[in-house]
């Protein structure tokens, strides 16, 4: 082997060191350093999300407000070096940034460094819509909860059936309001069929605003039934989702990350990646004693 295919090889055997130890710090939370590195994150989000809230209000102290911007640069450029960090850790960085968490923590950032451009005091609205923005960090706590993960999966997995109740319940709706559109009439208030089944589906939800009721015996009696009906179609959903939660559980999903691409969900005996079909690694911490994580 030459000089330079073993200096190349030391050079990928370094790259390869670095990397895995970054992943380990920033997406394993079974380690300390992945720990301490996760509850600083939480912290710095937390934070954030007070100072979002700080700067809402009006006539406080100017030192507060100065206060709140420093705090506020200074948590962009953190959180600035994780989203760096976090495509350099991955070896298929795209899947990370096209992801649900991957847009997120973009918008983390983006609102900071967009009000550098619209200082024109007459894009102070439009400032104020880009800090506010800034509201979406907290987003970044469901990747510390492995609960969170878990209840993502059974609602993903739930979609297919949800959609198909959710389509019965618009023709029910959409039934109903044209059946009492044609009982009642605009002497009832219900003036429109879209009014009607405004109605409707105020009264299935068990809302009940009270700004439209029917007045004849017959509407009524409709209104009831679907009244009685309303406390069963909110239990069905519930128990769809509540299902696919037991499945995910008994199928033991944990919050295993691909090193490639951070995909996470797979199951316990899952040797390759689901997304990218990149190997999965499963690291130890130091001091680990129950691998519980956060």
């Amino acid at each position: 082997m030459s000089k330079s295919s073993k200096a190349s090889t030391i050079d990928e055997s370094h790259q390869s060191k670095w990397r895995k130890k970054l992943y380990e710090i920033i997406f394993l939370s079974d380690t300390a350093t992945g720990r301490a590195f996760d509850l600083a994150l939480i912290g710095m989000i937390l934070t954030s999300i007070v100072v979002v809230s700080i700067e809402s209000v009006s006539d406080l102290p100017q030192w507060i407000y100065t206060a709140t911007r420093i705090t506020e640069w200074g948590l962009t450029v953190v959180f600035t070096i994780e989203y760096v960090a976090r495509i350099l850790a991955l070896r298929h960085p795209r899947h990370y940034v096209l992801s649900f968490f991957g847009i997120v923590d973009l918008l983390a950032l983006l609102p900071t460094y967009l009000a550098l451009f619209f200082a024109g005091s007459h894009y102070l609205i439009v400032i104020r819509g880009f800090r506010l923005l800034r509201i979406f960090r907290i987003l970044k706590l469901f990747r510390f909860m492995g609960e969170a993960n878990l209840l993502y999966n059974a609602i993903r997995s739930s979609m297919p059936k949800i959609i198909v109740f959710l389509i019965t319940i618009i023709n029910a709706a959409i039934i109903s309001g044209t059946i009492l559109y044609l009982i009642e009439g605009e002497a009832s208030g219900f003036t429109s069929i879209p009014r009607s089944i405004y109605w409707a589906i105020v009264t299935m939800t068990t809302v009940g605003y009270g700004d439209i009721s029917p007045t004849t015996p017959l509407g009524q009696t409709i209104a009831s039934i679907i009244m009685i009906l309303g406390y069963a179609i909110l239990a069905v959903p519930t128990g769809i989702v509540s299902v696919e939660l037991a499945q995910a559980q008994n199928a033991g999903r944990q919050s295993i990350s691909c090193p490639a691409c951070s995909k996470e969900g797979h199951d316990n005996d899952a040797q390759y990646c689901k997304s990218c079909g990149h190997a999965l690694e499963r690291i130890q911490g130091e001091n680990n004693d129950n691998g519980t994580g956060i």
